[in-house]
């Protein structure tokens, strides 16, 4: 979790970007790379790293999004349809500053592909600030990324086991703490109670922060929390949870090294979280 704790690689240049010229002069930098994105996916190499071009040709704003500077080096993304790699097959490769690149291309360009007209008045949206946000002539509207808060929980019974579980649509083995999106209304400490309550049917207490990270699958933002169950019987959540499955730190390693059990991957908030709990340090 200690890269999404430090300041961010990419500089977004919030106050630099509302200038259609300044962003022209950074597609035109020497420097400049166009990552192409999809949905969830992006332009990669072999070896499984990034593969950005040098920007070439006229700027065009309805389709050229700046997500910022990595090192004073601008970056751009551009939506694409083909020939591109499921962002979640590299992303444990990818450095920090490129996974911030490769998430915020993602989430924005698809944005960006389904946000072509104002919700208000039905009229045609244009793109300003760079891509941060469209414009509707018509009604005036600002439309800005969406992006939707989840909870993801690690829940510790008094012994200080870890509740793991799975979805049915996970593949073999996979296993997870357990996660589920805020609604309209709720605070995220709201949210832990109503999806654990729902989903494992457990009563928590001492729901404390961990951090959080993005989440472009497709576009969310999940939030970390530890919380306590007094209790540790479980109902699972039909068609929802397959299975819930209490660990101790030898079980869930011994489960680990069989092949018995598949963790999330490294670069995910889940993971670390699980990491955590296994060095000791998950604290409480």
């Amino acid at each position: 979790m200690s890269d999404w704790q430090a300041g961010s690689a990419l500089d977004r240049v919030e106050e630099q970007r509302v200038d259609p010229e300044w962003v022209a002069a950074c597609w035109a930098d020497p420097g400049a790379v166009l990552l192409s994105v999809g949905e969830s996916a992006v332009a990669a190499r072999p070896d499984g790293s990034l593969a950005p071009r040098p920007t070439s040709g006229d700027y065009h704003a309805d389709r050229h999004y700046l997500l910022g500077l990595i090192d004073g080096r601008p970056w751009f993304a551009t939506w694409a349809e083909d020939g591109l790699t499921p962002l979640r097959s590299i992303m444990d490769g990818l450095p920090a500053p490129e996974l911030q690149a490769a998430f915020t291309g993602a989430g924005l360009a698809m944005w960006h592909a389904n946000t072509r007209y104002c919700p208000r008045c039905g009229s045609p949206t244009r793109v300003v600030s760079g891509g941060q946000a469209r414009a509707c002539d018509n009604c005036g509207r600002e439309l800005y990324p969406r992006t939707d808060p989840a909870v993801i929980v690690t829940i510790l019974d008094p012994e200080g086991r870890i509740l793991l579980g799975r979805q049915p649509s996970w593949a073999p083995g996979r296993v997870s703490v357990f996660a589920g999106f805020v609604e309209m209304g709720e605070s995220l400490e709201q949210a832990v109670h109503r999806e654990m309550a729902e989903e494992v049917a457990l009563e928590l207490t001492d729901v404390t922060y961990l951090g959080s990270q993005p989440w472009p699958f497709p576009r969310s933002l999940m939030v970390g929390f530890r919380a306590r169950a007094e209790r540790t019987e479980v109902t699972e959540a039909e068609g929802e949870i397959e299975a819930a499955r209490w660990f101790t730190i030898p079980q869930l390693r011994a489960a680990m090294a069989s092949g018995e059990v598949t963790l999330p991957q490294h670069t995910s908030i889940a993971r670390r979280m699980i990491e955590a709990w296994l060095a000791g340090s998950l604290g409480g």
